[in-house]
């Protein structure tokens, strides 16, 4: 893996097998991405985004070809090397929140760091808290999922993502489930990150407007990267 990069996608597949049939999602995959890059893999739905960004993120194993993170090739570290790079590693934001009701925007952002540390856990409050405020909520750290807005948990959704400084960040339709002026904010907040944090950021979005606003964008249609 060339150093310059830090991860690799070379030769993917996916193919699906069913009863009845075999469906392939993605063909011949070919992408470097460079630290501190800002790219939105986008296209027509059913196109293969988020498929790629899962095998991309150790989500999910191609049904062949290598994904490359860091100098480690994904599919031939076991699985609880993998859960470990993915939870100290790579960040993940997703379009559904996936915030736990029971617990308050706070709990729910520290939730990675207790995971992979659960023995300072005020030193971890402290973090939260300046990773809220960094996302314009500090004074909602108190308050459950059900009394925050959909765009007040997607920041919750963020802050819990670099809870532990990742060095990449997958975004798999981050504005999907949000009006376009609270999905726009979301977007500039990331272009933020990434410009402070020099924090890898890898977008999937159907929304070309929001694509165009990154460093790079690739589109895919029927399983193929066309540029």
């Amino acid at each position: 893996m060339s150093e310059q990069f830090i991860l690799e996608a070379r030769n993917l597949y996916k193919t699906y097998y069913t009863p009845a049939k075999e469906l392939t999602v993605l063909r011949s995959i070919d992408l470097c991405i460079k630290q501190g890059e800002l790219l939105s893999i986008t296209g027509p739905s059913g196109a293969g985004k988020s498929t790629l960004l899962h095998l991309l993120g150790g989500l999910d194993k191609p049904t062949s070809g290598e994904v490359w993170f860091a100098g480690m090739e994904l599919n031939k570290i076991n699985d609880e090397q993998l859960c470990r790079i993915r939870n100290s590693r790579m960040g993940f934001i997703f379009q559904f929140y996936h915030l736990l009701p029971e617990f308050s925007a706070l709990e729910n952002l520290i939730l990675p760091a207790l995971i992979k540390d659960h023995r300072d856990r005020k030193g971890l409050e402290e973090k939260g808290m300046e990773l809220l405020e960094m996302v314009g909520l500090k004074e909602r750290a108190s308050h459950r999922p059900a009394k925050l807005s959909g765009g007040e948990q997607q920041r919750v959704a963020i802050a819990r993502a670099l809870m532990n400084k990742p060095e990449i960040v997958f975004c798999d339709e981050p504005t999907g489930n949000l009006d376009s002026k609270t999905g726009g904010e979301i977007i500039v907040l990331l272009q933020e990150l990434n410009s402070k944090n020099n924090q890898t950021f890898v977008i999937v979005t159907h929304d070309e407007h929001i694509a165009k606003l990154s460093s790079r964008v690739l589109y895919i249609q029927d399983g193929k990267l066309l540029n």
